[in-house]
């Protein structure tokens, strides 16, 4: 039997079901440009930063899989997964409150901790809601609405200090205090994300699940359906993993390397962990069946991983150190309580809007290239316009200039929150989206993990201490993800 095809959605009906990432980002936003800011304001040395910044890859790691196997299994009269929306949006609300106002540097860092988890709440199941709203063939165009709205609250949201120190409200602040700017910044980026995400929650609908499971695309094509990975048997992998984790902390305590390399070692034992634990629990336990979809992922989420990983390395070590580059570079101070530093620290947070206006340009241009191209070559110009976008602030001298810098980067943003999730939810079953976006959301976190632990020692021991040699380590990774993509098989060549 022929099974129906999603209805069409209008514009204004993907804009509805869209919108709430307009207020996603624009607390995400806050967060990238400013969290290093307050970092450093509260004491922390440019070095340890990257370590502060692990809260944010290790929440996701541990929320998103979790939510979306929740949000698989949920149906109320709120819908599927618009109860975890709100439920995220609240939290978020009130820790963008607080962490302005942390008195000091570990309650700064703990509040990092709440606040990501709780946008990761709201965000994992925003991702899979366009996969169960949309058909096959509307899916780029969702995800790039998506695209514009995280475009445009990210263009305000960065813009907000800039703008207020040119009204009068004081960017500077007495040592260990955060300036208002900063502060009324975060009071906005409240107000905004609480109220995006109602109107997402309010103006729309959702496929109970036995409508999604009557639809056409319920199932991927056949050559896309889950097969457990090769290798070794999983207590075979648990020891593997367990041993490799050891060898790792071994190494680096008698070379005594630097603190933060143990979080590789870390992840690798929490791999064989995870293995171990999931074969001693019952079949039906959620940490057994998350571990086996991940070990029987479709192979389009397979190769993807590798694009998402160089990706995400990339705008992990941009977000971290854009701010100490720039600053020191281009406005000659490296001291956080000065006029100077904090003058580079806001034109960053223009550049940031900059990169996220061209985003919402990029996503209104991302379906005919998408139509023209393909989603895989058109992807790979992004991430190469990204590339060299990174590479060229190592070589602008004008800090106006470096606008231009953010068009590339604006581009491969704009992509990375589009294309990929096309890729992937056309290859995985109706009832697993929200499981395989969660699981998805691994391969972006532990880029983000590994360059959290990783650059402060890259950056004493093999980059001179030169924060803007990161940046251009981050454009290199771009063309590295780039070439990735074409090992990625379409649905069409496997259908």
């Amino acid at each position: 039997m022929n099974r129906p095809a999603k209805p069409t959605l209008s514009f204004w009906q993907i804009w509805n079901m869209c919108f709430g990432f307009l207020g996603i980002q624009f607390g995400f936003a806050l967060q990238n440009a400013n969290a290093s800011r307050i970092f450093e304001t509260l004491g922390a040395p440019m070095d340890a930063v990257p370590g502060l910044w692990i809260a944010a890859p290790l929440t996701g790691l541990l929320v998103q899989p979790v939510i979306g196997y929740w949000s698989d299994r949920t149906w109320t009269r709120w819908g599927r997964r618009r109860p975890y929306f709100m439920v995220g949006a609240v939290l978020t609300t009130l820790a963008l409150l607080v962490m302005p106002n942390s008195p000091t540097l570990w309650i700064a860092a703990g509040t990092l901790w709440v606040l990501d988890a709780s946008i990761n709440v709201s965000m994992e199941p925003f991702r899979a809601f366009v996969g169960d709203q949309l058909a096959p063939r509307q899916r780029p165009t969702g995800y790039a609405m998506q695209s514009f709205f995280i475009g445009i609250g990210a263009i305000v949201a960065s813009f907000l200090p800039f703008i207020l120190a040119h009204v009068g409200v004081a960017n500077t602040a007495g040592a260990g205090q955060v300036p208002d700017t900063v502060r009324y910044a975060f009071y906005v980026g409240a107000a905004v994300l609480l109220g995006a995400i109602c109107w997402t929650v309010f103006s729309t609908r959702e496929y109970a699940p036995s409508e999604l499971a009557g639809f056409a695309d319920a199932e991927p094509p056949a050559a896309q359906e889950s097969s457990r990975m090769a290798g070794p048997p999983p207590w075979a992998q648990s020891a593997l993993w367990l041993l490799i984790g050891a060898g790792l902390a071994v190494a680096i305590a008698s070379q005594r390397g630097d603190k933060m390399l143990y979080v590789l070692a870390g992840l690798c034992a929490a791999y064989g962990l995870l293995l171990a634990a999931s074969r001693l629990l019952p079949g039906t336990h959620m940490l057994a069946q998350i571990v086996d979809d991940l070990r029987a992922m479709p192979p389009t989420m397979r190769r993807l991983a590798w694009v998402q990983f160089f990706s995400w390395f990339a705008l992990f070590a941009m977000w971290i150190y854009t701010t100490a580059a720039v600053a020191g570079t281009h406005f000659g101070s490296t001291d956080p309580a000065s006029a100077a530093y904090n003058e580079g620290a806001n034109w960053v947070g223009v550049l940031f809007g900059a990169y996220n206006g061209f985003a919402a340009l990029a996503a209104l241009l991302i379906p005919p290239m998408v139509r023209l191209l393909g989603l895989r070559w058109s992807h790979l110009v992004n991430l190469w316009l990204g590339g060299l976008g990174l590479i060229s602030l190592a070589v602008i001298d004008d800090p106006t200039w470096l606008l231009l810098s953010m068009v590339g980067v604006g581009f491969a943003w704009a992509s990375i929150l589009s294309l990929p999730y096309a890729l992937l939810s056309d290859s995985v079953p109706a009832a697993k989206m929200g499981i395989y976006m969660g699981l998805f959301n691994f391969f972006i976190v532990i880029p983000q993990l590994i360059a959290a632990s990783a650059l402060g020692f890259m950056l004493r021991t093999w980059l001179g201490g030169d924060p803007m040699h990161v940046l251009a380590l981050g454009g290199a990774s771009l063309f590295v993800a780039g070439v990735c993509v074409l090992r990625v098989p379409s649905t069409q060549e496997l259908a």
